[in-house]
């Protein structure tokens, strides 16, 4: 078994990931469901081997000494994979991560249209939210590649590690990648601001020092995309305000309401044909209500905001839902699973029947 033919069968499948584990067979991602490969369970000496004919000796070293070790790999000129290669129980493994080929585009991700106005934003702050797995990243390289080909902008993305190769278009784009290029998201945000950026990518807002930087550059006249791993917009804001120390907590309140642009919450959830996904998204766009929600600890009205202000593009993740079943991309017992509000969807239909 070699490891070229694991990478082309997950093309093949259009899986979204391949798992190696001692024990298993190799495992794909299918759809958000797990599907063995037919082959016998690997050993430890198969998965050590897969692991190491694609793994550099300097990412070993950081295996045995952390743990673990994340880094993006190229399949020829057909794919790249986000691999991240682990120790469990003393034996190796891995994750694979199929990165997309195509950058989709915004009516394909299912954003509105007023997402392009805020990309010409000269400042502000842009959140994609979501669980793992749930599209994040995609949805943020369709933004830079629609900013990289319609302004006249340098774009910097800091990512761990990088995964969409961007060309310069008709902006300047530089890539730079976390334990290559630089040590830290939030050095790389700093350092950043002295290379005349108007774009700032940041591919993870994982602690106060990159949250810190990533505020201070949208409000010091960038443009800052990010993501977090957040459900809704209130506890997106919530948990950004969350971070500081409490002495803190009213300066960033104050710093959020001015710099936040919007919030998009999205998962990705199977299609009623069980073949595919589709993304549902919560939709929050700054408004002077908004702005005076985070200022004044009002974060749990953001909700109620959001049901009323459709004329800014806005949704809540519920009505998202809806319409997806409505328009038959996703089944009801779907849609009831991953509402907030599964009770008042429920009654809402119900009523719609009689």
């Amino acid at each position: 078994m070699e490891i070229d033919q694991l990478l082309q069968i997950c093309i093949e499948r259009n899986a979204s990931d391949i798992h190696l584990t001692v024990g298993k067979p190799p495992t794909l991602r299918v759809d958000g469901m797990l599907d063995p490969l037919d082959y016998n369970p690997l050993t430890a000496a198969d998965t050590e081997n897969l692991i190491k004919s694609i793994t550099s000796e300097s990412h070993l070293q950081k295996v045995q000494k952390f743990g673990g070790v994340d880094f993006g790999l190229s399949f020829g000129e057909v794919a790249r994979f986000r691999v991240s290669v682990y120790k469990q129980k003393g034996y190796w493994g891995t994750s694979l991560r199929l990165i997309p080929s195509k950058l989709l585009t915004f009516e394909e991700i299912g954003l509105p249209i007023i997402v392009k106005e805020l990309l010409h934003r000269p400042r502000g702050l842009i959140l994609v939210t979501g669980p793992t797995g749930s599209g994040k990243t995609t949805t943020l390289a369709s933004m830079t590649d629609y900013i990289n080909s319609n302004r006249d902008a340098h774009i910097i993305t800091v990512e761990d590690p990088i995964e969409y190769y961007h060309e310069h278009k008709k902006g300047i784009i530089t890539q730079r990648e976390l334990g290559v290029d630089v040590f830290s998201f939030s050095e790389a945000i700093i350092k950043g601001l002295r290379m005349n950026p108007d774009v700032i990518l940041v591919g993870e807002m994982r602690d106060l020092a990159t949250i810190e930087a990533a505020i201070l550059a949208a409000e010091t006249g960038h443009l800052v995309l990010a993501t977090l791993h957040t459900t809704s917009a209130a506890q997106t804001v919530d948990r950004i305000i969350n971070v500081f120390p409490p002495q803190q907590q009213e300066q960033v309140r104050i710093q959020l309401s001015t710099s936040i642009l919007a919030i998009y919450c999205q998962q990705l959830l199977l299609k009623a044909t069980k073949k595919g996904r589709v993304a549902a998204f919560e939709i929050m766009v700054s408004t002077p209500s908004i702005q005076n929600l985070v200022r004044e600890k009002k974060t749990f009205r953001i909700t109620s905001d959001i049901q009323t202000g459709a004329k800014y593009g806005m949704k809540t993740f519920d009505s998202s839902l809806i319409e997806l079943y409505q328009r038959n991309l996703i089944d009801y017992e779907t849609m009831l699973s991953k509402a907030f509000e599964p009770d008042q969807i429920e009654l809402r239909f119900q009523k719609g029947r009689k």
